[in-house]
């Protein structure tokens, strides 16, 4: 009865086991990194969402903690996009450009 679908749960040797989680896929870019801003589910405030940033965890974390002290605001790092709280679209725009990154202003 090999189903594909079953997987084994608890072993007498080593008691429960643990499932290892899937590495999550993020899509390649088109090499544009997107600023949108967004404020649907957030009670009315508004954040900028930055997409398409290429890196991996750690490098945009570390992006993510220079992008928010230069704007002097809070945010947070989720599934490979940057969220800076308030409208920081320009400020933002500049800081990315001069890094050598091609920005676009995306949305509303």
């Amino acid at each position: 009865m090999s189903d594909s679908n079953s997987r084994l749960v608890y072993s007498t040797d080593t008691g429960r086991i643990k499932e290892e989680p899937a590495p999550v896929a993020r899509t390649k870019g088109d090499g544009v990194v997107r600023i949108q801003r967004q404020t649907s589910g957030r009670k009315g405030k508004g954040v900028c969402i930055i997409t398409g940033l290429d890196m991996d965890d750690a490098a945009l974390t570390a992006l993510g903690a220079e992008l928010k002290k230069k704007c002097g605001c809070g945010g947070a790092v989720k599934e490979g996009t940057i969220e800076i709280q308030g409208d920081k679209r320009d400020l933002l725009k500049q800081l990315l450009e001069a890094k050598g990154l091609k920005v676009k202003l995306a949305g509303g």
